[in-house]
């Protein structure tokens, strides 16, 4: 099994086995790349830019008892005047930085549909967000500066919280845990584990979030999958053995009827896995899409020639199912792709997480007509902001 340094030497096996939704993982130095990415002014900057989902979270009163929550669109304007205790939090911070995104392929043991995104904390000394607990799964990594780190009980939904505040907001934790992250430490934090981080002097913390989509979220999509599907648009079918009922009566046995019809719906295996897919690759932040223009192929070749490397876009999800021992499907953006057979090999590796140039494409070397089939896809592929196209600094 291979030792993997992000999880102090220990085997994604293991991590799952023993850490993964039970317990807590502290590893010093764990992500080194993380160091000299990030200033607190870029975070700043970055908060103010149109299309940035960030919020700025103040702390007022004598005991500095009152929380404030200023949403985007943010300004200079929100950032005079402010109080000692504040935290800034930008979510997505992956969408628009190529180097940050580039953090995921550390956590590729763990499938990129349970990706969320990358959200960074900005804090100043004593700066936090309160005692808290989150329903995912975290990885926080220290990128500049110092912040001390308490972990306490498990959380449940009748967990006592702090009453009128804009947070949920824990009153207090049993500490069993109490240490500071400095750049590079990563702290693992199962679900509904309390935590409470407070910045040692100015700090950048980034939050690796992994989630599932709730029941609800599923059932909602399958049912609006299920309305494009003409074969289903048809009355349940009355199955059940007729007996003599009162007229204003709905027996066990209709309404039984009335479920097992539904749940024929859902063993549907195709029409579930298509809506499942198709909620997976939504993308949760649209607005940080680019909008980029038309490629043509001999523009693409031209770039691939300068260096140019292709990668998946930072803001999209590209998944893929086998469909049987030798297909593969692909779908982006809640859409399933038309991807020929021949090129699924190239774009498994690029859901797969790996970046490619004209040296890993082999073009010189591949039929033409594939070649020219393989331009179009990726040209078509960045015009739907499916894959980045750039070359790097």
């Amino acid at each position: 099994m291979q030792s993997l340094q992000v999880l102090g030497g220990i085997s994604a096996a293991e991590f799952f086995a023993e850490y993964w939704q039970k317990k807590p993982l502290l590893v010093k130095n764990a992500l080194p790349d993380v160091k000299g990415l990030l200033v607190p002014d870029d975070i700043l900057e970055l908060a103010q830019e149109d299309g940035i989902t960030a919020r700025l979270l103040t702390q007022q009163g004598a005991q500095n008892e009152q929380w404030r929550v200023k949403n985007s669109p943010l300004n200079t304007k929100d950032f005079k005047k402010l109080p000692p205790l504040w935290t800034l939090l930008v979510q997505a911070l992956d969408h628009f930085s190529p180097d940050i995104a580039a953090l995921w392929q550390h956590f590729d043991f763990i499938p990129q549909w349970r990706r969320d995104d990358i959200m960074v904390s900005y804090a100043p000394k004593g700066g936090s967000v309160g005692r808290h607990y989150d329903q995912y799964d975290v990885f926080l990594v220290q990128a500049y500066g110092k912040r001390r780190w308490q972990l306490g009980q498990y959380c449940t939904p009748d967990s006592e919280l702090i009453p009128n505040q804009p947070l949920r907001l824990l009153p207090d934790m049993d500490v069993h845990f109490d240490e500071i992250l400095e750049p590079g430490d990563l702290l693992y934090v199962p679900p509904t584990l309390s935590h409470y981080g407070v910045a040692e002097d100015n700090c950048l913390t980034l939050s690796f979030g992994f989630r599932m989509p709730d029941s609800t979220q599923l059932l909602d999509q399958f049912t609006d999958h299920l309305l494009s599907k003409p074969d289903t648009q048809i009355p349940v079918a009355d199955l059940a053995a007729r007996s003599i009922q009162s007229a204003g009566e709905v027996s066990p046995t209709d309404l039984a009827m009335l479920k097992q019809q539904v749940i024929q719906l859902l063993e549907n295996t195709s029409y579930f896995d298509e809506a499942a897919l198709s909620l997976l690759t939504e993308s949760k932040y649209p607005d940080s899409l680019p909008e980029n223009d038309a490629l043509t192929t001999a523009e693409l070749r031209e770039l691939l020639d300068e260096g140019a490397i292709i990668q998946r876009e930072p803001a999209t999800r590209l998944l893929y199912r086998p469909v049987d021992e030798t297909q593969l499907e692909f779908w982006a953006q809640g859409e399933k792709l038309d991807v020929p057979a021949k090129l699924a090999p190239v774009l498994k590796r690029l859901a797969d997480g790996e970046t490619l140039n004209l040296q890993s494409l082999d073009l010189q070397l591949t039929d033409a007509e594939i070649t020219d089939q393989l331009l179009t896809m990726f040209c078509d592929l960045y015009e739907d902001a499916i894959v980045m196209i750039h070359i790097p600094e």
